[in-house]
């Protein structure tokens, strides 16, 4: 059984917005921008259509930015 700390500490495969910009280090409305022109499309919750991000599409735009391959 996984314990709560090691479930806290295993990246998530969906992320909220405000988390999501915490990785990239880029605020919230940088985001919105980001989907409004097709750079990072999010996926949206089927319930109260908030954006997740992927995780993987994160880190991978992450090394993009960060001029790393």
């Amino acid at each position: 059984m996984v314990s709560r700390a090691e479930r806290s500490e295993a990246p998530r495969e969906l992320l909220t917005i405000a988390e999501a910009a915490k990785l990239l280090e880029v605020s919230v409305s940088t985001l919105r921008n980001w989907d409004k022109t097709g750079k990072l499309k999010p996926t949206r919750h089927p319930i109260n259509g908030y954006r997740l991000y992927k995780y993987i599409d994160l880190v991978a735009l992450k090394q993009r930015i960060k001029g790393i391959s």
